[in-house]
């Protein structure tokens, strides 16, 4: 269980796509399967912000699961998502985002590569990668 819920199903979500009820909460809070690796990148990222590791844990692919995927209250701040790029094809699929927060009052940012399998018809996080920065 999270340690913290989304108290109301009419705020808007944290990944920025629309309610909270109508966009990740169908997958967090009531349960419904992600159809798309997208709709599962943007779960995840709302599953971070609202610190939910049981969702984290059951929606990443079991080879490359770790024990813990959140730890104590590690001070960061979510702010905002943006898809930079996706794609799918043949059960495998990459979605390029950037993640903004904040740590310790600083403005930081988290640029990846997830990469997701598709699985008796689930899509799992697999890992990701981290492009390198451009000047």
């Amino acid at each position: 269980m999270s340690k913290k819920k989304h108290s109301r199903q009419a705020d808007a979500c944290p990944c920025g796509g629309g309610v909270f009820s109508a966009c990740c909460g169908r997958f967090i809070e009531q349960r419904l399967v992600p159809q798309t690796a997208l709709e599962l990148m943007r779960s995840r990222y709302s599953a971070y912000v609202l610190r939910d590791e049981a969702y984290l844990q059951q929606t990443w692919y079991g080879t490359t699961r770790p024990e813990r995927v959140l730890h104590d209250d590690d001070g960061v701040k979510w702010l905002s998502l943006e898809i930079v790029a996706h794609g799918e094809q043949n059960g495998d699929a990459t979605v390029e985002f950037v993640a903004r927060y904040k740590l310790q009052g600083r403005a930081q940012k988290l640029h990846e590569i997830s990469r997701f399998v598709r699985e008796d018809g689930r899509w799992y996080y697999l890992d990701g990668s981290f492009p390198a920065a451009t000047s």
